[in-house]
């Protein structure tokens, strides 16, 4: 089966790379198409995936974007449709996995007849998307896709909440390499004195800064902690959210907590920063489709709490392989850092589950041939 891939990120987030693991096994016989130029077309060259960008004129529709905003842009999409039919036709599948991905995925299989699949790596809902991007990716989804495939149960039920059809779905996880995150005790042990937290209880948050990813309920759950508890917080402000950068260092300033947080920017050795760490959080205040970081941090054998909203609460199970915390709560996030401080030989054993399940539950090679099952067995021909 020979497959076209698009994606309209010309940065790796969570869903290209995703598509990474996706395309290496198609990688002899796929092409991954990009609406934008950038260090994702860099990582799929690293891994010998064939990738081409179709346009460098940025798509002016946002998630929040209105009609008027939306029918703006079809101009802009006629030419990038015209050249992804023409690559279409080579292929035997357009595969979509962002959302702009869709919608140009979906003329051109009109147009090329070719069967569309859309990976949905999003929870279609008024908090995160306009009424009128919802309204677009349920109704080509639900007109010219012979698949969706959803990253969770809650992405799944929050598409057929929007009016998706549910015939279409099935739901398969993100997919990891488990030998990716292992790491060397001695490495760790120099990175933790480089970084001065070897005497700490250290706690990581490893997202993008941004309101909705809660890294203020991190610091305030901080301050009701012991002194020897030290956060890092790893990621960067992006799409325009450096106003709530510097309302974190006011948070900071005001609970007198300069010298247990570390902020370290965007790093590429997440594996070897959440070794480092004793615990993981993640804190976002909004349903989260995935979480790729709960992951992540249990393949890495380190405990994760995670807040009890979307896919988070099919990847953790309460005290067994990590902890569940109430979205926004502060206090009870702090009550559960310090249990684990306190008692850590059962902190241990969480996070050894952890591992063993995650490494399992979500290797990738499993997930690639669930993917190439449902890719033979339910997709229809044109």
């Amino acid at each position: 089966m020979k497959i076209l891939f698009l994606d309209q990120s010309g940065k790796p987030g969570g869903a290209e790379l995703c598509l990474i693991d996706i395309a290496k096994p198609y990688r002899d016989r796929a092409l991954v198409g990009l609406f934008a130029d950038g260090s994702f077309k860099t990582l799929l060259q690293q891994n010998h995936i064939p990738v081409e960008v179709f346009t460098h004129q940025p798509i002016q529709v946002r998630k929040q974007s209105n009609l008027l905003q939306a029918l703006g842009s079809l101009g802009q999409l006629a030419p990038l449709v015209a050249k992804v039919v023409q690559r279409a036709i080579e292929y035997d599948l357009i595969y979509a996995n962002t959302q702009k991905a869709l919608v140009v995925g979906a003329i051109a299989s009109l147009l090329a007849r070719r069967p569309l699949v859309y990976h949905l790596h999003d929870i279609l809902s008024p908090e995160h998307f306009s009424k009128t991007n919802l309204r677009v990716a349920v109704n080509l989804a639900n007109r010219f896709a012979s698949l969706v495939i959803a990253n969770s149960q809650a992405s799944e039920a929050a598409f057929v909440q929007a009016g998706g059809r549910a015939e279409l779905t099935t739901v398969i996880y993100n997919g990891f390499e488990p030998k990716l995150y292992q790491t060397c005790a001695l490495d760790t042990s120099k990175l933790r004195q480089n970084l001065g937290i070897e005497d700490k209880f250290v706690v990581g948050h490893f997202s993008r800064l941004s309101p909705w990813k809660g890294q203020h309920i991190l610091i305030e759950a901080l301050a009701k902690c012991p002194p020897q508890v030290t956060a890092l917080l790893v990621g960067d402000a992006l799409f325009g959210e450096q106003e709530y950068v510097k309302q974190l260092h006011q948070q900071i300033a005001q609970l007198g907590l300069e010298n247990r947080v570390k902020f370290l920017g965007f790093r590429a050795d997440i594996p070897q920063l959440m070794a480092a760490c004793d615990l993981v959080t993640h804190t976002s205040t909004a349903p989260e489709p995935f979480g790729r970081v709960i992951v992540e941090a249990m393949l890495c054998g380190k405990p994760v709490v995670a807040a009890k909203a979307g896919g988070a609460t099919e990847l953790v199970e309460h005290g067994i392989n990590g902890f569940l915390t109430t979205p926004g709560e502060p206090e009870e996030l702090a009550n559960i850092i310090n249990s684990c401080l306190e008692d850590i030989h059962n902190t241990a054993t969480i996070a050894n589950n952890a591992k063993a399940i995650a490494s399992e539950r979500f290797n990738v090679v499993n997930i690639n041939r669930q993917i190439a099952q449902v890719l033979s067995s339910k997709l229809i021909v044109y």
